[in-house]
Formats: C-alpha cells, sequence, structure tokens
C-alpha cells in the first residue's frame, strides 16, 4: 500500500509526527537509519517545560519571555508563543499515553528549574526524560501498527516541478543497510525528523555517532534552504574525558561548579552560552573544573539522579556522592537548520521538517534547556497533521504520473564506490572535528575561521581520493559512514560559512574579534541557499 505520509527519523520528532499523521487518517511510514530506541531524544535527560506552576509561581508568559532572552533577539516571538501556549497540552498528552513522570507528594508532575528559567518549569522522569518519552512514543507506534523500516539511510528527496516550476516532493530513495539495495517510497508528504549535526564536532560531542545532519544535507540538495547554522550550543557539562552528557538537572537540583582554588565562579543557573564561556574563560586561565553534587546526599542523588551517578561511575571510574566530577563544555544542540515555515514546511511542496534538523525559529542563537523536548511535541504534532491534510489535497495521487525510480541514486552509490582510498576519511573526520572544538566552539575568530574553510573546502575536493576500502553490499558500514562524513563535511562548510558572514557575537556564536551584538544588521536569520550564498532575513 503507497503512503500519504512518510517520516524519516525515528527519534521523539518523528514518532510524535507519525503518531499524529496516523490519527488523522494517514498510512504513515516511518524510515530510520538505526532503531528509535538509540534516537539522540534519550539524552535530554534535564526534563521538558511547561508553565503548570506544581512547584512554584509560574505563567506562559514567564515562560515565553525567558525563551526569548535566551534567543538574543532571534526568534520568531509568534512561533514562541505557540511552543510555550500549547506546552500545558503536550505535558497533558505525555502524561495520558504513559510517560513515567516524577511526582510531588500530592501526585501532581514534578517540576524542576533549569537555566535561563525563572521558575521550576522543567517537568522530568528522575534524570531519565527524554529516554522515558522516547520509549512511551515508541510503544504508542507498536500499539498504532504504525509501520517502521529500520536500517534504511536516506540518499536523495525525490522532488518534481509542477506547471509553475514549483518544486513538490514524491517521495525518497533510501540505502538498505542490510541488502545494499536502493529502496524508493512513494509519498506526497515527506516529513524530515533526522536530528542535528553535532557530530561535526566528532568526539567533542554529547551526541551519538549517528548525529551526522544527513536529512539536512538531503533536503538541502532538494532546493529547500537552510538557516541560523553557525549557532550550535555547548553544554557546559560533558564529562571530561568521555564528554559523556551530564543533565543540566544537576544544577538544577543545586550542584556547583568549582574551579580547581575550589570558587564558584559564575551563576550555574545561567543561560548555556553564559555558563559555557565563563567556564572556557577558567579553562584557559589553567583551571580544571569540576561539577560539584555531593552536598545533595546519596539518598536525594540515587532519587533524582541516578543515570547522573551511574554515568560518572562507568565513564569516569568516579562516585559524585564522595567525589568532584571533572567536566568541560562540548557540543551539545544545533539551533540551526531546515528552514520551514509557521506550517512546519519548507519551500518545497509536501516536503516538512521537524525537530532539531529543522529551524523553527524558537531556538534563536541560544535555546533554553528544557525546550528541546518540548518543541518536538508541539511541532511533531503540527507538522503530523499539515502534512496529512497536504497529502489528502492531492487526492491521493501520490505518485503524480511522475517515474520515481533509484537510477540517480544508484548511479550515486556506484560512483562512491569507484573514488580511490589513498586518504584515510576517517582521520580527516578526527581532524575536522579537533580543528572545529579548537576554533569553531565557544569563541572563534573571523580570520582562523577562514583559514579552517580552505581545510574544509580543500577535503572536499579530495573526497574522491577518501573512497572506501570495502566494495561489499551487505552490511557495509565502511559505505554508511563515508556518506556521513561526506555529509558532515558539507554542513561544516556551511557553519564556517554562517560564522564568518555573521560579523558580531551573539548567544552560541560568540566572535572574540568583534564581542559585541550588532542589532542594526545582524538581528536576523541566516538564510544559506544550495549554491551557499548567505543573507539575511527576519
Amino acid at each position: 500500500m503507497k503512503k500519504n505520509v512518510i517520516v524519516i527519523g525515528a527519534g521523539g520528532a518523528g514518532l510524535v509526527a507519525a503518531i499524529n499523521a496516523h490519527e488523522n487518517g494517514a498510512n504513515v511510514l516511518i524510515i530510520t537509519k538505526d532503531y528509535s530506541t538509540r534516537s539522540q531524544t534519550c539524552m535530554a535527560q534535564g526534563g521538558i517545560n511547561a508553565a503548570l506552576s506544581n512547584a512554584g509561581e509560574d505563567s506562559i508568559e514567564a515562560h515565553i519571555q525567558n525563551t526569548l532572552k535566551s534567543a538574543h533577539g532571534l526568534a520568531n516571538e509568534d512561533a514562541v508563543r505557540f511552543m510555550c501556549q500549547e506546552a500545558p497540552n503536550a505535558i497533558k498528552w505525555l502524561d495520558s499515553i504513559g510517560v513515567p513522570f516524577s511526582r510531588t507528594s500530592e501526585s501532581k508532575i514534578a517540576q524542576r528549574t533549569l537555566g535561563g528559567a525563572s521558575a521550576p518549569r522543567a517537568c522530568y522522569a528522575q534524570d531519565y526524560t527524554g529516554l522515558k518519552i522516547l520509549h512511551t512514543l515508541y510503544d504508542k507506534c507498536l500499539s498504532l501498527n504504525i509501520e517502521i523500516l529500520n536500517e534504511r539511510y536516506l540518499l536523495e528527496c525525490i522532488t518534481d516541478k509542477n506547471d509553475n516550476e514549483e518544486s513538490y516532493v514524491c517521495g525518497v530513495s533510501v540505502l538498505n543497510k542490510r541488502s545494499g539495495e536502493i529502496e524508493v517510497y512513494e509519498s506526497p508528504s515527506v516529513i524530515i525528523a533526522t536530528g542535528g549535526y553535532s557530530r561535526i564536532y566528532h568526539t567533542h560531542s554529547t551526541n551519538a555517532v549517528g548525529s551526522s545532519g544527513d536529512g539536512i544535507v538531503a533536503a538541502l540538495r532538494a532546493g529547500a534552504r537552510v538557516s541560523d547554522m553557525e549557532f550550535v550550543q555547548f553544554h557546559p557539562t560533558a564529562m571530561k574525558n568521555s564528554a559523556i552528557l551530564i543533565s543540566e538537572s544537576a544544577r538544577g537540583a543545586g550542584g556547583y561548579l568549582l574551579n580547581s582554588k575550589g570558587h564558584r565562579f559564575t551563576n550555574e543557573l545561567a543561560p548555556r552560552d553564559e555558563v559555557a564561556r565563563a567556564i572556557d574563560d577558567e579553562i584557559l586561565k589553567g583551571e580544571e573544573i569540576f561539577l560539584d553534587i555531593r552536598h545533595l546526599g546519596e539518598e536525594f542523588i540515587n532519587r533524582e539522579l541516578p543515570q547522573e551517578r551511574k554515568l560518572a561511575k562507568l565513564y569516569e571510574d568516579i562516585d559524585p556522592v564522595s567525589e568532584l566530577i571533572p567536566i568541560k563544555p562540548v557540543a551539545h544542540y544545533t539551533m540551526g537548520g531546515i528552514e520551514v515555515d509557521e506550517n512546519s514546511k519548507t519551500v518545497i511542496d509536501g516536503l516538512y521538517a521537524v525537530g532539531e534538523c529543522a529551524n523553527h525559529k524558537v531556538h534563536g542563537a541560544n535555546r533554553l534547556g528544557g525546550n528541546s523536548l518540548l518543541e518536538l511535541i508541539v511541532f511533531g504534532k503540527q507538522v503530523g497533521e499539515n502534512a496529512t491534510k497536504y497529502a489528502f489535497k492531492q487526492n491521493n495521487d501520490i505518485s503524480r504520473g511522475v517515474d520515481i525510480s533509484a537510477k540517480s541514486s544508484d548511479e550515486f552509490i556506484i560512483k562512491i564506490k569507484e573514488y580511490t582510498n589513498e586518504i584515510d576519511f576517517y582521520q580527516k573526520q578526527k581532524f575536522i572535528g579537533d580543528l572545529f572544538y579548537l576554533h569553531v566552539a565557544i569563541k572563534r575568530d573571523k580570520g582562523i575561521l577562514e583559514y579552517v574553510l580552505q581545510d574544509v573546502e580543500k577535503l572536499l575536493e579530495e573526497l574522491p581520493k577518501m573512497g572506501v576500502s570495502d566494495k561489499s553490499k551487505i552490511y557495509n558500514t565502511n559505505l554508511i559512514e563515508f556518506l556521513e562524513f561526506k555529509n558532515m563535511l558539507e554542513l561544516s562548510r556551511l557553519v564556517l560559512l554562517g560564522a564568518i558572514s555573521r560579523d558580531e557575537s551573539r548567544g552560541a556564536h560568540f566572535r572574540v574579534d568583534i564581542p559585541k551584538e550588532n542589532n542594526e544588521e545582524f538581528k536576523a536569520h541566516s538564510i544559506i541557499d544550495r549554491d551557499g550564498s548567505v543573507s539575511y532575513e527576519n
């Protein structure tokens, strides 16, 4: 049976979109390159924001203003208002489908304060919030018999043009990782929900290895636009040696940030960009930085922060009940992504995007902690409904008479396999990750950024020399990893183009050569087209 809606990605955003498309009458297919339970949604440990006032006085307006302030003037106020106003309904829905939120003594959903919030607003499930939400959504999809195809790698969003030369999506081509065959799936509505691109920083990221921005690159190649690619959020508290995330919930619960002298040097609950820069300043002075939750006590840590204790023991051989946790900031979340309108639609008819791969303009220059999970629930519901409505408007004429074939994708894979492998792309991937962590991270300088761009462009030119050594078809992980590397190189170029063009400092984009905001020229979103040109739009 042909599908009304195809969802690419099975993280939180993709699952919410699929559930809502199904409940609006669509035949839905989810396609994912790994498995849903490996999604990056699992790493959103701290909580999901909603002004419920269960743990202190709060309001939707306060949530809106906190979000706008954190965004440093780049958020779309209408989109922010929509998200914050829908937040209580999002929590109510999650509660109704079985998310096991932590509770107060009065059986209300428990809430804690995260950075940049004026009230305890983040609803949580211990420090497993994203994981619990993801598993509940996955169970819901299974109960609805929504079809999920695992281990399919997105190659292309297939498009055509109407009589007015306007592009519309027809379907997608994917590489079946198990068989090595190219598969084509037709649909009038395609939702990209493939996550962000923080893995361009390689090991200097909290993200899983699959966070390579594949959906963003595929959408761009199809003719979509991307925006705000220069804004990459660095989480202040990843463990020093492993880059494993220690949730903001640890600071929300009262954890301290200490330097080598044992001094607290910043407001632990300031917005993430401010805290990350404060830590970086201390590191540049030669200080080591630690997170201290010892004073919270073993009973509290085991009850409210069990995962943080387990992770510290497993990856750093540290027991935070009695020891300091050595930490550093690493890449965590990408605010930029596929440009979408108020309906979650790209400039291509039928092509939608949601979650971290999309730019709904609710995070701006710096995401407020607790808003990422909220975004995927609110806009996941919206995009599922809108993609279904669009599909039904096409009168179920899914292919519109277009000859959908795998020919171009087949030719692409054949060409890749003909590349030589005289250069080891794994080494180059590490090289770019290290280079980005040094020079395209918390603090940036235009002159150095331009040199890094030259390195990236040289590697893009040398791709035909970095081919795969494994020419087989079945489970060719070497090929998949090369395709991911290729996409990450292209995204690295876009991040640099945005960072070089934005001659100011704003939120997560801090230029040491121009350390102030320039509202006259740059209080606007950077837009990058397929040809790499950068423009600014409000």
